[in-house]
């Protein structure tokens, strides 16, 4: 946990460092604008601190709208495709993570330690992975963000702050209600059971769920739309930024790789929860400012010209007025 905690706060320090650089921030009592280097103008409201809560709701269904758009239903049909095409290797692919798994060090499991009222104290590599598509690490995350905020007054990092916690809830949202559909048995319960690729059991009842969890909770995977969400709300707010990106796909990639090696989820189990954790994260981010763009080409400056005859001479002058 305390290695989790130092990461965050190292990647919340970089952000603010790399961004500030760039950045020509505007402010009044009631919005802040954020000129990008491109030209491109971020205007921020101040957050309420209850945004993170009562913004749920509005949250939800414009992620439900956003899915019916052209580009968000090519990219869940090719998530659903390419989830038809792993099912059919989920168990070879399974098998051959662990053998690397083994070879790099890789626990086969992932648990945790309890420390005081804390219960995810990662004791080895493979569960501090595992925690990055925990809730904890958005947590962790959002108060940075609004520590810094209320320290600078930065409403950009107020509302980051507000939105990384809106991207858990909503996200839980959706990956708890398809698990209850779905049903799908993990990779755990399955290798137990003698079941290659986990049994399907669609619609469990309550009290099967809650008593045998594992048996229907892979498909899709909560910790993979978690995280998705969650870095798609910083990248939308911090597009300059440019090493989000692809430290973010990699730890993603990171935990993906251990999860399934892990014995936690099926490689089936990501696509799905990719592109839901995008679209989640991307209407959030798009919530929370107001985009324009600055004229680029409107001139800084004025030029006058005039013409005069002074001591016999022809002389034309030029005022540059800034």
């Amino acid at each position: 946990m305390k290695k989790l905690v130092l990461l965050c706060s190292l990647l919340l320090v970089t952000i603010h460092v790399s961004s500030q650089v760039k950045d020509t921030i505007i402010a009044d009592v009631r919005s802040q604008i954020y000129t990008l280097p491109n030209g491109e103008m971020y205007t921020y409201k101040k957050p309420k601190f209850s945004d993170c809560i009562t913004k749920v709701p509005k949250d939800f269904m414009c992620t439900i709208h956003d899915v019916t758009k052209k580009n968000n239903l090519i990219a869940l049909g090719a998530s659903t495709l390419a989830t038809v095409v792993l099912i059919q290797s989920d168990q070879t692919i399974l098998e051959h993570s662990r053998d690397f798994g083994e070879k790099i060090g890789l626990k086969s499991e992932a648990l945790y330690n309890n420390f005081g009222p804390l219960s995810n104290i990662p004791p080895n590599v493979t569960s501090g992975i595992y925690l990055i598509g925990n809730g904890t690490t958005p947590i962790l995350l959002s108060m940075g963000f609004a520590t810094y905020g209320l320290i600078k007054n930065d409403y950009r990092s107020l509302n980051t702050a507000s939105g990384l916690i809106e991207s858990l809830a909503v996200s839980g949202i959706f990956s708890q209600t398809v698990k209850r559909i779905s049903g799908r048995q993990s990779p755990a319960p399955a290798l137990m059971d003698g079941n290659p690729g986990g049994d399907w059991n669609p619609f469990p009842s309550f009290s099967a769920f809650a008593k045998n969890t594992p048996n229907y909770d892979a498909f899709p995977s909560g910790h993979m739309m978690t995280a998705t969400s969650a870095l798609y709300v910083i990248m939308g707010n911090y597009p300059e930024v440019k090493w989000i990106r692809p430290v973010g796909y990699t730890l993603i990639g990171v935990l993906g790789f251990e999860m399934v090696q892990a014995n936690v989820h099926w490689a089936s189990d990501y696509p799905i929860a990719m592109v839901m954790g995008y679209i989640i994260g991307k209407n959030i981010a798009n919530s929370k400012m107001t985009k324009s763009k600055q004229n680029l080409t409107d001139k800084k400056y004025k030029i006058n010209y005039n013409a005069s005859r002074a001591y016999g001479y022809n002389m034309i002058g030029a005022k540059l007025t800034f």
